[in-house]
């Protein structure tokens, strides 16, 4: 078969479903290939971006690599935002691009970039193929890298006469992943450190998501009650509503639960790199804390701080080896204590003069059913989100780590293809949805009922609050113009309307759920209500 038959054949035997591409020339013999293979839905997109930001949301709702297509320099440049993404989020993910004619490279040709060099700062493995049998190997191999210990994005790339070349093919077995465990001494420590804590914490991490380990952790949360803390937007990872969930680490996280963390003397993170946000600027851990560290990469562990323990393991076989640990706890009251400065903090109850934010989550909460996946895309607005909606299921929240703006639109159109019995709904400000709100078009063409909401206050709110804090009322390049996207919504074919107040919202919200296909909910915002902690006018003040 030529090359680009053999390269949707592998993804055929590898399960692959779904393909989000930009089309390009230079790998026409994959996308011929794909036109015969009907087990595989190609979902083109209008931007690279939004290709590789839905295929990255797809990976992350469905569990199984994300894949996207695109050419050459050009769009392997365009959708290189959305590789970083999956590289930070640990997401695993496929690139395939197609490369200049063989005979062309390093002649300067035709939107000819070293595209293998390109990318490697920001995947885990790139390579141009240069030989068209050994697609099926390398092929292989992407897969494997792609998933196997801390997951995350591969780049390959093909010269387009590579990939008109007829050759036997062999193909090999599918990957199987394997889970490493911690040895039985590394057991006896982790026991032995938590048989003497008097205040431990656990920081719960995207690994545990990604070993489909939430029911595993539940148990031993639900054994030893250690209060959990969830690392930045994995919120999903235990239900909100346990008695021992005690908050999210991220931005804008209330000074009262970041002292939650301050005050443990064992920290016991899961599945977590520990980021600069999670960490606070990397200043929330101390010496005087004993840190177990338990990851399946040994790249994470001692990365962002030296640990007392660190332990390279699968989550999920990690958690089923404490849960058969028996010791007797202390810390009940801590835990107690724990929650209930998070109900605190999070329950206070709603004011009519609160921000129309503050309401419009309060509504999605009563409304949008149980299962129902959230994205969000990078701002101020997410606030809101991370602060007051209770995800009480697993595999309910899909956001960027990275916080790439444009990520929330096409993001949740890639976890409706993965989950298309959940509603999925988007959150974005003005800034970031119009990034990517073209692909409002791709799920109109593709029949994707999604509800997108815009929250629209006319600038860069998140960049406004910093430069309000260090250069109050020195306002440059943060103001935005005025644009109806409600309207530009209904020419894309989709539904659109704009709202000033909550009662129009909620009318829009029940309209948009009864829906066959995509909604945008533009929501006009005030200005001042910069964050959920801030004004414009207090920032300024703090300043004074």
């Amino acid at each position: 078969m030529n090359a680009g038959k053999a390269v949707v054949e592998f993804m055929k035997r590898e399960g692959t479903s779904k393909v989000f591409c930009v089309p390009g020339e230079s790998y026409l013999p994959i996308l011929d290939a794909l036109y015969d293979e009907s087990s595989i839905q190609l979902i083109s997109n209008r931007h690279e971006g939004g290709a590789a930001f839905m295929a990255e949301g797809y990976a992350k709702a469905s569990g199984k690599p994300g894949v996207v297509m695109a050419t050459r320099g050009v769009g392997a440049a365009n959708l290189s935002i959305g590789v970083h993404t999956a590289m930070q989020d640990s997401t695993p993910m496929i690139v395939l691009l197609g490369q200049v004619h063989s005979q062309f490279r390093g002649r300067e040709g035709f939107q000819e970039v070293d595209l293998d060099q390109f990318f490697k700062p920001i995947c885990k493995w790139a390579v141009e193929v240069q030989d068209a049998e050994r697609i099926p190997e390398l092929m292989q191999r992407a897969y494997r890298v792609a998933q196997s210990g801390r997951p995350g994005p591969v780049v390959l790339s093909f010269p387009e006469d590579v990939l008109r070349e007829h050759q036997l093919m062999t193909f090999g077995h599918s990957y199987q992943p394997t889970r490493p465990k911690p040895s039985t001494d590394e057991i006896e420590m982790i026991k032995s450190c938590l048989s003497t804590a008097e205040k431990p914490i656990v920081i719960a991490g995207g690994g545990i998501k990604l070993s489909g380990a939430e029911n595993a952790f539940e148990e031993f949360i639900d054994q030893y009650q250690i209060p959990v803390l969830s690392a930045f937007r994995r919120h999903d990872v235990l239900r909100n509503d346990h008695p021992s969930y005690v908050g999210h680490l991220g931005l804008g996280t209330h000074a009262d639960i970041k002292d939650i963390l301050k005050q443990a003397d064992v920290v016991l993170a899961i599945g977590t790199r520990l980021s600069e946000v999670t960490t606070q600027d990397y200043s929330i851990i101390s010496n005087e804390q004993k840190l177990i560290h338990i990851d399946i990469s040994d790249d994470v562990i001692g990365k962002s701080f030296i640990p007392f323990l660190g332990v390279q393991s699968d989550a999920k076989v990690a958690l089923e080896g404490l849960t058969s640990i028996d010791f007797q706890h202390t810390w009940s009251l801590w835990t107690k204590l724990c929650r209930e400065v998070y109900e605190e903090v999070i329950f206070k109850p709603i004011q009519a003069l609160d921000p129309i934010n503050r309401h419009i989550i309060e509504l999605l909460q009563k409304h949008l059913p149980g299962n129902s996946i959230l994205t969000n895309d990078a701002g101020n607005f997410a606030g809101w989100l991370h602060s007051f909606y209770q995800f009480n299921d697993k595999n309910t929240y899909v956001g960027p780590t990275s916080g790439a703006m444009g990520y929330g639109v096409p993001a949740a159109v890639g976890a409706k293809l993965a989950c298309p019995d959940k509603v999925v709904a988007s959150l974005s400000g003005d800034g970031g949805f119009m990034m990517t709100m073209q692909e409002v078009e791709t799920a109109v063409r593709y029949q994707i009922p999604v509800i997108h909401l815009v929250f629209n206050n006319e600038m860069y709110g998140t960049i406004r609050m910093h430069q309000e804090k260090h250069y109050p009322e020195r306002v440059v390049g943060t103001n935005l113009g005025q644009v109806a996207f409600s309207e530009i919504a209904k020419h894309m074919g989709a539904q659109g309307c704009r709202v000033n107040d909550i009662s129009s919202f909620e009318s829009a919200l029940l309209d948009a759920l009864n829906h066959q296909g995509p909604t945008v909910i533009e929501i006009m915002t005030e200005p001042e209500h910069i964050s959920v902690s801030s004004t414009i006018e207090s920032l300024r003040q703090s300043r004074g």
